[in-house]
């Protein structure tokens, strides 16, 4: 084995009782029976085995080690009177002839118990991460981490893709996000900046003639934490390729997605191939949000008609919507602390009627809904409730609660693939009240350049156009949004120019890939899945910290680093910066 071991702590088995061996690893725990009798737990990466003290000698080496620090153990292996089936090593115990010290824990007190880490504050897990990751539930997390890399890489070049690494160090480019700059010691007043994504690199590979390109890409972005979204950095399997349409894209991550999820995620089923394809616009219509989760059988249905002369007052000229749930047994209580529970999630009320055994309308809402033409409209069956809102957001809330929390509803232990395709390519800016993009600025219009002239023209109104985008969505999380490109510089100018961006101003935001599209660029498209989303879901986790190694917290600070920190003055001065204060603070 090394230096310091025969065997690992997950190694020995029954077959080797009457071995001299030699394991090392962390004392974990210290069981003492007797004065001079106790059982040590040594635990390393790979497992945790039993070590018995029996004699005067050993007991007082036990006695001066803290629990955590490192240590060798020489001796011999023999069966377990009490044995352990548990365990992979529970038939068998190490009798030591010799016990080492090889790195002492110097603190008689740790921040919290190794095995129960996850149930301490997040600060503490934050600050001694090192001995977070020592918890075998954590480190989990983290094993799945590569393993999932591991298999997309093989995936990835198995269908002949490369794997190129693009710069860190780039340029500011407006990508939706804050940049994180880099001051640049030799150009006085010039700025790097880390990239938010790979995605104009990754779009001159294909004007260079590669065909197929991938990486496990980090990306950078200033913005604010969520529980899917870690601040600072994240990973994404980036890929990109040439002559290719949508279709094309979609069928590479129907391949290589569902076997992935299906070995190494906490439920072995994933969907098959082709995923299922909501366009943006039905996708709100139906499910209340853009990122719908599969596994719940709910749907929405606009019920504006049943309450068009309505006297409810919070329906009377409002777009109403029911989600209609059979076979519920909820009582009334528990639909009114959902519905709470909906109203603190999307900041609007939802309200609600039922059918009883009989098929008749009641509570809630019931006075106000004429019973004939709501069974009509929603082919109501007896025991049904029908939970109505006037809100996208709140229908998609409503969709999420009511779905967990009736039976027969949501067949959770499965992960759910969809599309959603057919996005706007323009929306009005909620600050700017401006034309805008409405999803990225790189993506091909449907209809191309001729779409954009009959905007332009004023024959269509620029936000019918469609752009040649889409997410891919898994569970109701977002794994990645992606796009055919628009690679033709005459098209590329009109579409900015919805936006009041002239071709001056595109040849100087884009130089590159403008030139490079001047030259004769294929058509290509792309998209790129969150590595840490994705590892999220597979290993059944609500965060997303839970699945890097060393996280920021939510205020993006490194508090075991304790990242940002300052510099020195004659740092500063050689980058030739000045820290000016906020008198405000």
């Amino acid at each position: 084995m090394t230096q310091n071991r025969t065997h690992t702590c997950g190694e020995l088995r029954l077959s080797d009782a009457g071995k001299q061996v030699r394991i090392a690893g962390w004392m974990e725990n210290v069981r003492t029976v007797g004065a001079n009798f106790a059982f040590v737990v040594v635990r390393d990466f790979y497992g945790t085995t039993q070590v018995v003290i029996e004699t005067e000698d050993m007991m007082n080496i036990i006695k001066s080690i803290n629990k955590e620090s490192t240590i060798a153990v020489e001796g011999l292996v023999r069966e377990r009177d009490s044995k352990n089936p548990k365990l992979p090593t529970g038939e068998i115990e190490i009798v030591p002839s010799k016990i080492e010290v090889l790195g002492r824990c110097r603190y008689n007190e740790l921040p919290f118990e190794i095995n129960r880490s996850k149930e301490a504050d997040e600060t503490a897990r934050l600050k001694y991460r090192y001995l977070d990751l020592r918890n075998p539930a954590v480190k989990e997390n983290i094993i799945l981490r590569c393993n999932v890399i591991a298999a997309l890489r093989q995936a990835m070049l198995e269908r002949g893709f490369l794997e190129i690494t693009t710069p860190i160090l780039t340029v500011s480019s407006p990508e939706g996000a804050r940049d994180y700059l880099v001051p640049a010691r030799k150009h006085p007043g010039k700025f790097y900046a880390l990239p938010q994504a790979p995605q104009q690199f990754k779009q001159l590979l294909m004007t260079s003639g590669f065909d197929r390109y991938f990486q496990i890409a980090p990306c950078f972005r200033d913005e604010d934490a969520r529980g899917d979204r870690s601040p600072g950095e994240f990973y994404q399997m980036d890929m990109e390729m040439a002559f290719a349409t949508q279709e094309d894209v979609f069928a590479v991550l129907e391949e290589v997605l569902p076997p992935i999820f299906a070995k190494y995620g906490k439920y072995d089923i994933a969907s098959k191939p082709p995923f299922k394809r909501i366009p943006y616009l039905e996708a709100l219509e139906t499910y209340g949000s853009d990122k719908p989760d599969l596994r719940i059988d709910l749907t929405a249905k606009n019920v504006t008609a049943l309450f068009e002369n309505t006297e409810f007052a919070p329906f009377q000229g409002k777009t109403v919507r029911a989600v209609p749930i059979t076979d519920c047994s909820l009582t009334r209580k528990q639909i009114e602390k959902l519905l709470t529970d909906c109203e603190v999630q999307s900041g609007t009320k939802g309200y609600w009627f039922k059918t009883d055994e009989t098929g008749a309308i009641a509570g809630g809402v019931a006075k106000f809904v004429d019973g004939e033409k709501a069974k009509a409209l929603l082919d109501l069956r007896p025991n049904t409730l029908v939970v109505l809102a006037t809100e996208t957001k709140n229908i998609g809330v409503i969709i999420k609660t009511f779905g967990a929390a009736c039976p027969g509803h949501f067949d959770k232990e499965r992960y759910e693939f969809c599309w959603i395709v057919d996005f706007p390519m323009y929306e009005i800016g909620e600050e700017s009240g401006e034309l805008e993009f409405c999803h990225n600025p790189f993506s091909m219009p449907e209809g191309g350049l001729e779409t954009l002239l009959k905007a332009e023209r004023g024959e269509i109104d620029p936000l019918s156009i469609l752009a040649q985008q889409y997410d891919i969505v898994c569970n109701g999380v977002e794994l990645s949004s992606g796009a055919v490109r628009n690679h033709d510089p005459e098209i590329m100018i009109k579409a900015f120019e919805f936006v009041r961006l002239g071709e001056e101003d595109v040849k100087a935001k884009f130089p590159a890939m403008y030139n490079a599209f001047c030259y004769g660029a294929p058509p290509h498209a792309g998209v790129a899945p969150g590595v840490d989303r994705m590892v999220m879901l597979l290993a059944g986790v609500d965060t997303i910290r839970e699945v890097i190694p060393f996280p920021m917290n939510k205020n993006a600070q490194d508090v075991m680093m304790d990242a940002p920190g300052t510099v020195t003055q004659k740092q500063l001065d050689e980058l030739h910066i000045a820290i000016v204060k906020d008198e405000d603070n």
